[in-house]
């Protein structure tokens, strides 16, 4: 394609991200529907301006949707309010812990149903089993204070899920022959499940923590790291990120909690400062300490400075990966067999795990419980899955079939949940009599 097409295209896909926000409210399309659309449209399923295939381009693949998971599950975790009561976690833990094996169950029997091999038809499961927190924005928690139960358990999902979905991966690889299980499967479950789940909840919290009070210190104490917040997200983000790899610790849930740590060093910083205030009003003597005020101050600063990069680097990785994503569809993927096995993940396995893991549970309601069983939305997460599987050992036509799945599946999952997300919702908001207590 001439330069002079590639300028027109990325000035009229920008300008289009900038308006869709206003251009699709009147429409049941969403912007990631959209910029799918697109994409096919420019790849070779249309135009053929542009050419992506998942065997020789696995690496970019597996780069590109790498770093929009990343970027989106750092904002993410800086987005959720931050709960001390254990039974706030619950829900959310079950949902991607219980509810994600009950899926890859159900997807792996449909699998050998259809006469995929044992370790073709887990690998399949593992990969469509994170929900997305990329194109969940809908259903997402709006703000750090929003206390809706709905939205703080499908968002903290998506956090948790994209990391622990690893592990099963790892495991049908492993059934592939592409990675090493151990005998009976002890270095698996010692490393890639005990070790990599743990290490990477506790480094993401350490590199957060140490992070925000590092840079609190330098800007309340040396004057130093002013105005360079964005630059010092995208740091943490990699530092994180690359430490993680480094101690074969899962990178994607240490970055999602690293957003976590940072908003509850914020949040702790400014409850020491309030209760500083109160205990002056009851001495009678209503002042505070110049240094825990300003770092109240600057915590709170720091994190809508990063916060607001973090949404709008969101964009972008939405644009990005839902183009490169529609660049990889072809019309002959949309068989009966795969809109078959689309409709049991969405309609049938989804529901099914969320009914069995959140029945005993009181903190949704029946409406609720009926949202979060149809809100498994598929995306970016499974696409790094499937082109990780491809770079790291999975080969022939099993895989070949399992990509069909998993991009009809994405488009699937984009077309209808995106159509249907903001309706819903806004219903569900309309009807809601008053927010649980959290």
């Amino acid at each position: 394609m001439a330069p002079a097409t590639w300028d027109l295209l990325i000035g009229a896909l920008l300008i289009l991200m900038a308006l869709s926000g206003t251009l699709l409210k009147t429409l049941p399309v969403s912007a990631a529907a959209l910029y799918l659309v697109i994409g096919f449209a420019v790849g070779p399923g249309g135009l053929a301006l542009l050419r992506l295939d998942l065997t020789p381009d696995d690496t970019l693949i597996e780069h590109v949707s790498e770093v929009a998971v990343l970027l989106s599950l750092f904002a993410v975790g800086l987005r959720l309010q931050i709960r001390t009561q254990l039974s706030s976690w619950t829900l959310p833990v079950l949902l991607a812990t219980v509810g994600m094996i009950l899926t890859v169950a159900f997807m792996t029997a449909a699998g050998l149903a259809l006469h995929w091999s044992l370790p073709g038809a887990l690998l399949l499961a593992a990969i469509l089993a994170p929900t997305d927190p990329v194109l969940a924005s809908d259903v997402q928690v709006r703000h750090e204070n929003d206390g809706d139960e709905l939205r703080f358990a499908l968002t903290a999902e998506g956090g948790l899920n994209d990391g622990a979905a690893f592990a099963l991966v790892l495991l049908a690889l492993g059934l592939l022959g592409a990675h090493t299980l151990g005998v009976g499967g002890w270095r698996w479950l010692a490393m890639d499940v005990v070790w990599a789940v743990a290490g990477g909840l506790a480094l993401g919290w350490t590199c957060g923590a140490a992070f925000t009070r590092l840079t609190l210190f330098l800007q309340t104490q040396k004057q130093q790291a002013l105005g360079m917040e964005s630059f010092l997200a995208l740091g943490l983000i990699a530092l994180t990120y690359g430490i993680a790899l480094h101690a074969s610790v899962y990178g994607f849930l240490a970055v999602f909690v690293a957003g976590l740590s940072m908003r509850h060093v914020e949040r702790t910083t400014v409850a020491k400062a309030e209760d500083a205030v109160d205990k002056g009003r009851r001495a009678e003597a209503p002042t505070l300490e110049p240094g825990l005020k300003a770092q109240a101050e600057t915590a709170q600063a720091m994190t809508r400075d990063v916060l607001g990069f973090a949404k709008e680097l969101e964009k972008f990785v939405e644009l990005g990966a839902m183009l490169m994503i529609g660049c990889l569809m072809r019309m002959s993927m949309f068989t009966w067999r795969n809109l078959l096995l689309a409709a049991l993940l969405l309609a049938i396995a989804r529901p099914v795990a969320v009914y069995l893991t959140t029945r005993r549970s009181s903190r949704w309601t029946p409406s609720q419980r009926r949202l979060g069983a149809w809100f498994g939305i598929r995306g970016v997460g499974s696409i790094y899955y499937l082109a990780y599987a491809s770079a790291h050992g999975a080969a022939g036509s099993e895989l070949d079939a399992t990509a069909s799945v998993v991009l009809v599946t994405v488009a699937v999952s984009v077309l209808l949940h995106g159509a249907s997300a903001a309706p819903l919702m806004r219903l569900y908001r309309s009807t809601r009599k008053r927010p649980p207590e959290t």
